[in-house]
């Protein structure tokens, strides 16, 4: 039999999740719908940015930036520091701690807003009378099917695979795999110079790692640098 609700998000990342507990907020019964797994197999909202994007990535922006001070910048302190070295292990242990955290705190808004939270890959089955049919499954298996008047698709992105060039995360990788290195590469190259990859060149740089970046715009960040400023119009 299937669960019927007011509104049905379809991904629990930034967009999906405010999204779905704000109109539970405004008196609809409200599910959200995502197909995220960890590393553990465990379910993990908060989708790419939260989960293998922006929040991994500043914990080991912080991780790097802590080592780069001690072997450079905190003698101008008078402090010294010999044989400082870094634990990859223990820095990806407090990153994953970091995850877990932030994806159990909007857990816990979901239950607080009464927002339903169901794990499993979302698809449109059609209408059924003036509602949306919602079918989720999970490894292949149909594990619920949904009805609702509205539904929010707000399933994100997935990087872009290069032609020849499969990833594997273990010499070609992805965003996920550049969160997930186990230890420092001597060399590496970062296809790509937006805000994601010149983050992944500065960790592994500060770690000690030799960092090439390739860029087919002309320069670097170039969604974020290349806009014109905008002109205020007169009346």
């Amino acid at each position: 039999m299937s669960q019927q609700f007011d509104v049905v998000v379809i991904g629990g990342g930034p967009g999906g999740y405010v999204a779905a507990i704000r109109a539970a907020q405004l008196g609809f019964n409200t599910a959200c719908v995502d197909a995220f797994k960890n590393p553990e197999g465990k379910p993990s909202l908060g989708g790419t940015c939260l989960n293998v994007g922006c929040i991994p990535s500043k914990a080991l922006l912080q991780s790097s930036e802590n080592f780069h001070a001690v072997q450079h910048d905190f003698a101008k302190h008078g402090i010294s520091v010999d044989g400082a070295k870094m634990d990859v292990a223990t820095m990806l242990e407090r990153k994953t701690g970091i995850i877990n955290k932030n994806a159990g705190g909007i857990a816990f808004l979901f239950k607080k807003n009464k927002v339903a939270n169901i794990h499993g890959f979302a698809a449109f089955k059609g209408r059924q009378g003036e509602r949306w049919v919602v079918e989720v499954t999970d490894n292949g298996a149909v594990v619920d099917t949904l009805e609702a008047t509205h539904v929010i698709v707000a399933t994100g992105s997935t990087p872009r695979q290069l032609p020849g060039l499969p990833t594997d995360n273990q010499l070609v990788l992805d965003n996920e795999g550049a969160l997930a290195l186990p230890a420092v590469p001597k060399r590496t190259g970062v296809i790509g110079a937006g805000v994601i990859g010149l983050e992944m060149g500065s960790v592994w740089k500060r770690l000690g790692a030799e960092v090439t970046i390739l860029e087919a715009a002309p320069t670097f960040r170039p969604p974020l640098t290349s806009r014109s400023p905008r002109k205020r119009s007169r009346r």
